[in-house]
């Protein structure tokens, strides 16, 4: 491992000013479960690294009438062990339950994830479907991005020189909704998605019907993928196998899979449309109960 320099920024804006300074050869490090790998083996060479974990906005997590904020650098263990949370954004729980094993939870960031900003990241399925939105602080001060729009390709992301996420913002979840994230892998030794799949649904007073749903894929494209089309599909559609095989058939269609060692793309298109169904019934369930 290349040798680096080592900063504690104690706020936003010196963190800000410490990343600037540095313009791209300076890294943010919350968890760094991925971060320290990635300069171990080269991928990236920081020449200062920056510890944004004393920074009091990256540690809040909150959840009130306004809806949840989750600070960047959060582990994934306090997303799932909070019974309100979990039960509320049960996606995003479902997700932080299976990033690496307990070790990793304890360090590993939802967050941290997201700017890892890989096709097959866990936790950026689940926000996508959550309407979860990114809060960037940089040198031109704060901006919002919704997730959808974060990462631009395998590893990339909208982040330019300077800035860093600071939080995530997930909207208030309305009565009757539930959401839920499963993945297939294809052997414990091997902890990458094949096929990731989130769903959150707003379903009516009786449970027979979808008032409105938001469905992610991940792994079957360059980044997690909205499947914007599922979600317009299901709106206004009663609750059966018949609405929920056509939405099931509409995400094989969003999916841009590739093959590689993990599975060929015929088998990914499959298992995205088995997914897609599964994750949509629980999701069902959840809000019913």
């Amino acid at each position: 491992m290349r040798d680096f320099e080592y900063e504690a920024p104690a706020s936003v804006a010196e963190a800000v000013k410490i990343l600037s300074r540095h313009n791209g050869s300076a890294r943010p490090l919350a968890g760094g479960t991925d971060l320290i790998d990635q300069i171990r083996t080269g991928r990236h060479a920081p020449q200062v690294v920056v510890d944004i974990k004393k920074i009091p906005e990256l540690s809040v997590l909150e959840l009130t009438a306004g809806g949840l904020r989750l600070g960047a650098a959060v582990p994934c263990y306090r997303m799932y062990g909070d019974p309100r949370i979990s039960a509320a954004y049960a996606a995003l729980a479902d997700s932080a339950r299976i990033i690496g094993g307990i070790q990793i939870q304890s360090r590993a960031s939802v967050g941290g994830n997201l700017c890892n900003s890989g096709p097959a990241a866990d936790s950026t399925p689940s926000l996508i479907a959550l309407g979860a939105v990114a809060v960037i602080a940089g040198p031109a001060g704060q901006r919002e991005v919704a997730v959808e729009n974060f990462c631009t390709g395998p590893g990339k992301n909208v982040l330019a020189p300077g800035e860093f996420l600071v939080e995530l913002k997930l909207p208030p979840r309305l009565p009757h909704s539930g959401s839920h994230y499963r993945r297939f892998i294809p052997r414990n030794e091997m902890d990458i998605a094949v096929v990731g799949v989130a769903a959150s649904v707003v379903l009516d007073g009786s449970g027979e019907k979808f008032v409105s749903a938001r469905v992610a894929l991940g792994a079957v494209g360059p980044t997690p993928l909205f499947a914007n089309e599922v979600g317009k599909l299901l709106a206004g559609q009663p609750v059966n196998e018949q609405t929920i095989a056509k939405a099931a058939d509409a995400a094989r269609a969003i999916a841009r899979p590739i093959d590689d060692m993990r599975g060929t793309k015929e088998f990914r298109l499959h298992v995205t449309g088995v997914l897609t169904r599964r994750v949509i019934e629980e999701s069902v369930q959840r809000a019913r109960s």
